[in-house]
């Protein structure tokens, strides 16, 4: 079986295998072929040594394909039903699953501890529990989310991760208001969702901020009112806030200097959403003055801050009712052997998302 392993943390490409096996079949999970995936952010952060991931490691964890064989104990999935890929179930029986916070359900987690594949006698690991930079991978059966057949395997695939980490951070997290003002900064697949977002909210302004041209372009198309680069964000916020601040600044990026100018830029009383992953040593400073004085709401967004099975389903119901825009995410398509070139594009920002096609 082909897939896509990074060897070392820090590695800069992935070598395209043919002797990878997918492992851990059996009760209560399920084998997926793998018919597309994305390449999110998030990806090449855990290649990096961001975000933490045992190696040597198959990424990907924004896919869809369809079942090809399910393990005992699991009776809502059999072979040939179409699914997404959740990297981020909930075992509904944790107190955070209890409390009705299944975005911050750890079960997940534990499975990135769990080598998914195997080769030459070596564990190898998927990225976040999943890996589809690979054709089958085998995975819990509350990972594989069904999905009605009109839903294609490339638009199924952004909503496993960046559409739905997005769309939640303005309709769950923030709860944009009608008329409000907005800022977002990073202006990749997620931050073009947060952007469908805040318009569905009847945001009144949409600033976009991104140093790429072509992503505030795009931007621009999508739904902002305007877009900016980073050295041009305190006219924007003179212009359309009268120096006040914005209602709201979504900081998707992951870094601790885009999270300070996104707090600067927040009004007082205002909402600053955090929605990129970013390092553990990466510490954002505030004092404790503005942090009393200011009243800024700081509200982090993990997997869009909501229950991810109606999140699927609202955004689903959003796109058939064209009032998102999906297919516009993708800006190119590479086959699993251009997975490097896909790389590339992300790093550059030539890409909001490229769909590597399995």
């Amino acid at each position: 079986m082909r897939a896509a392993v990074l060897h070392e943390i820090g590695q800069d490409k992935l070598e395209i295998l043919d002797d990878v096996e997918a492992v851990g079949f059996g009760p209560g999970r399920v084998r997926i072929r793998v018919r597309a995936t994305g390449l999110c952010h998030s990806d090449l952060s855990a290649m990096g040594g961001v975000l933490p991931q045992p190696a040597p490691f198959v990424p990907g964890h924004e896919g869809a394909g369809e079942v090809v064989e399910v393990g005992e104990r699991v009776s809502h999935l059999k072979a040939g039903d179409r699914v997404v890929v959740c990297w981020l179930p909930a075992c509904n029986a944790c107190p955070a699953c209890k409390r009705g916070q299944t975005e911050l359900c750890l079960a997940g987690f534990m499975n990135a501890g769990t080598p998914n594949f195997k080769r030459a006698g070596q564990d190898v690991f998927g990225f976040a529990g999943t890996g589809t930079f690979t054709e089958e991978v085998v995975v819990d059966a509350g990972c594989a989310v069904p999905i009605p057949d009109d839903v294609p395997f490339d638009i199924a695939a952004l909503i496993g991760c960046g559409v739905t980490t997005g769309l939640g951070a303005a309709l769950n997290t923030a709860d944009v208001q009608a008329g409000s003002s907005v800022a977002v900064i990073g202006c990749g697949g997620v931050g073009i969702s947060t952007i469908q977002g805040a318009r569905l909210r009847g945001a009144a302004e949409i600033v976009a901020v991104d140093p790429v041209a072509s992503r505030r372009e795009a931007a621009l198309r999508f739904g902002a009112t305007r877009a900016v680069a980073p050295d041009e964000l305190p006219d924007a916020k003179q212009q359309v806030t009268a120096g006040e601040g914005f209602d709201y600044v979504f900081e998707v990026v992951g870094r601790s200097a885009t999270a300070r100018t996104a707090y600067e830029n927040t009004r007082r009383g205002g909402t600053l959403v955090v929605v990129g992953a970013g390092a553990m040593d990466d510490h954002l400073q505030l004092n404790m003055f503005e942090l009393f004085f200011d009243e800024k709401r700081i509200l982090p967004s993990m997997y869009g801050g909501g229950d991810v099975l109606r999140s699927y389903e609202r955004t689903i119901a959003l796109w058939r009712a064209g009032r998102i825009d999906l297919e516009g995410l993708i800006t190119h398509r590479v086959p699993l052997a251009g997975i490097n070139e896909a790389l590339d594009q992300m790093r550059t920002g030539t890409a909001l998302r490229t769909c590597i096609e399995i």
